[in-house]
């Protein structure tokens, strides 16, 4: 079983040591956010609001899963026990996946010339050469999201390229601060989104703003940034290998362009993700645990109240902490999402070109792929390589991360 549990610096014994500096409880054992003391919680899509979570099935949908289970049909909205002290604001159906908030202020978008700096890194002998040819994109999988767009199954034709091998770290993005002084939109705008229990419980009250009514969970925190992921006071100690979050797709458009790629498209990061096999649900095969082993850093307990971290992490994890597909590329589900190129678009897959797609024109929200350490099998099965979502461009989470291509 690949488990590490804090001699890297990453799992979960050095997250409980964190959190316990900070009088909290270990997350294996926190209380339940009804405890928040929360003052509000909003759902309209407000530049000063959290807006609604974007992406998960509707309330009362029961989800067969590949090991056979099927979820209890009453859902995890119903079973919740969050409050707050003020009524939520509308009644979104979907969210869990990635929070959004829709910035009306544009003028606090980065304006720094990305292009004209030099990356100090020799990121290129970090990245993999990929063949490129036809593959299946897609899936028709029986207990997918068709809403979602993720098929039909479509024939997929891609020019060679190269990709990143980890996404990108905390130490490759404090390079990228270091040599241009550019600041997130998340410390522009001066919050971000971060799951509940990644909060210290003593600094709950304070911290903690609002949060979003389909998902309570995800909470607003003024100051959490890539280098404060839990807001003030944290910091990014033992964790240089993990993936960088907080991180927009204006954020991640900006590394991109001063290390002299780009991000990749939905196609070349399911053709990446597949490493080379024929329409499997993950990057090692159809089973999610192979010989009883864990292969990705996903949720395992009671989705949102207890993560048990049978996988080692109850959090992020080193971007190396579990076995490559058969391209050598690590981490291309669970973990983190992973911003994309393209706008999303339902209708893509069936209006996609099929020479080197790279979605629709124009649109409100960037495709994301891979599924973090928050999903769970019976609520949000999305750490499937043909699953997919969206954020606006300039939304951050605790969750959020990416990788390049060239």
């Amino acid at each position: 079983m690949y488990r590490y549990t804090g001699a890297d610096g990453g799992g979960l014994a050095a997250r409980n040591a964190m959190i316990d500096s900070e009088n909290a409880l270990p997350i294996s054992k926190q209380a339940s956010p009804l405890h928040f003391g929360i003052r509000k919680s909003y759902s309209l899509l407000d530049r000063n609001r959290p807006g609604q979570a974007r992406g998960c099935r509707d309330r009362a949908a029961p989800v067969r899963v590949d090991d056979g289970d099927i979820s209890p049909s009453k859902s995890y909205y119903d079973r919740m026990s969050f409050s707050t002290s003020q009524s939520n604001c509308g009644e979104p159906s979907k969210g869990c996946c990635t929070p959004s908030a829709e910035h009306a202020d544009a003028s606090v978008a980065a304006t720094m010339d990305t292009t004209a700096r030099v990356c100090p890194t020799d990121l290129r002998a970090e990245m993999v050469d990929l063949p490129g040819g036809t593959f299946l994109m897609g899936t028709d999988y029986e207990f997918g999201f068709p809403d979602d767009g993720e098929g039909p199954v479509h024939a997929v034709n891609l020019k060679p390229f190269a990709i990143d091998r980890f996404p990108v770290t905390n130490r490759w993005f404090r390079e990228f601060v270091k040599a241009t002084g550019y600041r997130t939109e998340a410390e522009r705008f001066g919050w971000s989104f971060v799951f509940w229990a990644h909060i210290p419980t003593s600094k709950r009250a304070t911290f903690v703003e609002e949060t979003v009514s389909a998902a309570p969970w995800w909470c607003k925190v003024r100051g959490a940034t890539w280098d404060a992921p839990e807001g003030p006071g944290s910091s990014l100690k033992g964790r240089e290998e993990h993936p960088v979050v907080h991180v927009s797709w204006n954020d991640a458009v900006a590394f991109a362009r001063w290390s002299g790629r780009r991000l990749p498209t939905e196609a070349e990061w399911e053709f990446a993700a597949r490493g080379g096999l024929v329409q499997k649900l993950y990057p090692w095969g159809d089973k999610l645990r192979p010989s009883g082993q864990h292969r990705c850093n996903i949720w395992q307990g009671d989705f949102p109240h207890h993560d048990t971290a049978e996988d080692g992490y109850a959090g992020t994890c080193p971007v190396d902490a579990f076995p490559p597909n058969d391209y050598g590329l690590y981490s291309m589900t669970g973990n983190t999402w992973e911003w994309c190129a393209d706008w999303f678009s339902p209708e893509s897959h069936r209006l996609s070109a099929a020479d080197n797609p790279t979605g629709p024109a124009t649109g409100k929200a960037r495709v994301v792929k891979g599924g973090s350490f928050l999903c769970h099998k019976s609520y949000c099965n999305r750490y499937r390589v043909a699953a997919r979502t969206s954020n606006t461009p300039d939304s951050s989470t605790s969750h959020m991360s990416f990788r390049c291509v060239l």
